[in-house]
């Protein structure tokens, strides 16, 4: 009797992981929410270009690039796995208020880019990127600052660890893609058919660039414990800002005292003295 019911639930358990194993792309990207472009930098009175950057295998990135009047640098943001550049003007009016330049790109498959997304594709658009700030811009490394949101800052990571920027800000992240999904899908065995790793826990440890983390205590996708850990695995200097709200508004920079703490992290590593960032003290939890 326990046996004929086992063998139907196990073949169904089964069929389940299958499935899972087979389009789990699906559960990591959602480049269908908000395919279409909904506003432009425009829309907040920001002068952008429309830039199209190619990748080394041949994909087609949407890109903008927002100038600021004497910069003091350049932000290059990499967005999360829902949505697409329109949906993030609030970053761009931001760093410009902080007369910071802005390039923001969609990763292929979201958006106007061309592809479908996956992890190792995540990583060339995100040296694309680079490498047209550094290679047609002109931009410095020691001027370029990676600015990550959840699935994005762990690509900002891992670019980080092969071109060092001036500064690394990761909001609302996890410790690696392979955590969070044992944490959510707890009835799965998902380090064993993960094939993703968006390991930012492993990335974070070789980063050797001033840090500033933002996560909220109340985010409902990514638990704080997350950030808690990879602020404790990271090297000096690093600075924690504690966040308010759910993981779609936490970390949405809204309130003054969040911006004026990232403006100043900001100006704190500007000269990009090595000296003076080490001699600076971390801001615990």
């Amino acid at each position: 009797m326990v046996l004929d019911l086992l063998v139907p639930v196990a073949i169904a358990y089964g069929g389940l992981l299958l499935l899972i194993f087979l389009f789990q792309s699906r559960l990591v990207y959602y480049p269908q929410i908000g395919r279409e472009m909904a506003l432009t930098p425009q829309a907040y009175g920001l002068a952008y270009e429309s830039v199209e950057i190619r990748t080394e295998d041949g994909e087609r990135l949407m890109a903008w690039w927002v100038p600021a009047e004497g910069a003091r640098g350049t932000v290059l943001i990499f967005h999360g796995n829902a949505g697409n550049i329109s949906h993030r003007l609030d970053y761009l009016r931001m760093f410009n208020r902080l007369r910071y330049s802005t390039m923001i790109i969609d990763y292929r498959g979201y958006g106007a880019s061309t592809g479908a997304p996956s992890e190792e594709g995540t990583y060339r658009d995100a040296l694309a990127a680079w490498r047209h700030l550094t290679e047609q811009r002109g931009v410095r490394p020691a001027d370029i600052v990676l600015f990550g949101e959840s699935l994005g800052a762990a690509v900002a990571t891992w670019l980080a660890v092969r071109h060092p920027p001036r500064a690394l800000v990761l909001a609302s992240t996890f410790t690696s893609a392979n955590d969070l999904g044992a944490q959510v899908y707890w009835f799965l065995p998902v380090r064993l058919i993960s094939r993703f790793g968006y390991d930012n826990l492993a990335n974070l440890k070789a980063v050797r660039v001033p840090l500033l983390i933002a996560h909220s205590r109340e985010d409902d996708i990514v638990p704080f414990a997350h950030g808690q850990r990879l602020f404790a695995a990271a090297n000096e200097p690093k600075r924690f800002l504690e966040m308010r709200g759910g993981h779609n508004d936490g970390f949405i920079f809204m309130h003054e005292e969040w911006i004026n703490m990232l403006a100043e992290f900001l100006a704190a590593y500007a000269t990009g003295d090595a000296d003076a960032q080490a001699a600076r003290p971390a801001v615990g939890l």
